[in-house]
């Protein structure tokens, strides 16, 4: 089994916590099934599940080197040294970065739902949108890989995994795929 959910906004990829904050069970009823990858916490979109360990591996394994496409709202306007270092890779802490497919947006594409709480907003300081394709998944690494360009991302929403995108649904909402090979 296949399940594509798009995560909240300040749900735990997880189905547990001892701090009763929100997990994946708020949301998914069904039993014995993990998340292949993760999103963090202040993170939102697309995330899959599946009671395949050889499905997980083969999302998660970086040689299988999926590609995850992210809609980022970030603070500044960026350059085109900024959108160049992305396309070729970036140094992180944790050393370079694979080049990224990116391109600018005019703003927040018409479907994308308001965030619960919005992104802070300041007068002074305008805030742009971008579309980001990995093929690889380090922990937290748009953000990191944003703020190397001196873009820092506000909002984080991924929509695509692989083959598998967000389509219609909303936060919350998740939908069964019966076939997952």
């Amino acid at each position: 089994m296949l399940i594509l959910f798009n995560k909240p906004y300040g749900v735990l990829c997880q189905f547990t916590d001892r701090q009763g904050r929100a997990t994946l069970a708020d949301h998914i009823a069904h039993e014995d099934v993990y998340a292949a990858g993760r999103l963090d916490r202040d993170s939102e979109g697309l995330l899959l599940l599946t009671d395949d360990g050889v499905l997980a591996h083969r999302i998660t394994d970086p040689r299988h080197k999926q590609s995850k496409t992210y809609l980022v709202q970030v603070e500044g306007q960026p350059s085109a040294a900024a959108l160049a270092a992305l396309r070729t890779g970036v140094i992180l802490n944790d050393g370079p970065t694979l080049p990224a497919a990116v391109a600018l947006l005019d703003g927040p594409p018409h479907w994308l739902w308001s965030r619960d709480p919005p992104v802070r907003f300041r007068k002074s300081v305008p805030d742009s949108w971008i579309e980001l394709t990995l093929h690889e998944g380090r922990n937290r690494q748009v953000r990191r890989m944003t703020a190397a360009v001196g873009l820092p991302t506000l909002r984080l929403v991924r929509t695509r995994v692989g083959a598998h995108a967000l389509g219609g649904l909303q936060p919350g909402e998740h939908r069964i795929i019966k076939d997952s090979r």
